[in-house]
């Protein structure tokens, strides 16, 4: 699953969670934290520790991979710009 918000990223913490039939105080005593701490990044809480977070995923064993895709309709690409190819262009238009 493609995780873009703290909402997406609460929804997996709390299935996760349910499938392996844990309550909410049992995952934050195996983290750590206090069962409010668990409740508010369930409900997608933007500002939860990053360190905290990452505990959380990697007690339910949730795998998180930064893998190399590129992005996609957001904007952010970038266009290849074939270097070569313009100069070699711009020798041919010259009289």
């Amino acid at each position: 699953m493609l995780i873009r918000t703290s909402a997406d990223l609460g929804a997996i913490i709390r299935g996760t969670r349910k499938r392996l039939k844990l309550d909410q105080s049992s995952l934050a005593k195996r983290i750590g934290v206090s069962r409010q701490w668990v409740i508010e990044v369930e409900r997608g809480h933007a500002r939860a520790e990053l360190g905290l977070v990452l505990r959380a995923l990697d007690a339910l064993g949730i795998r998180l991979d930064a893998g190399s895709e590129q992005p996609h309709g957001r904007g952010l690409e970038k266009p290849v710009v074939d270097i070569n190819a313009i100069v070699s262009k711009a020798k041919k238009s010259r009289p």
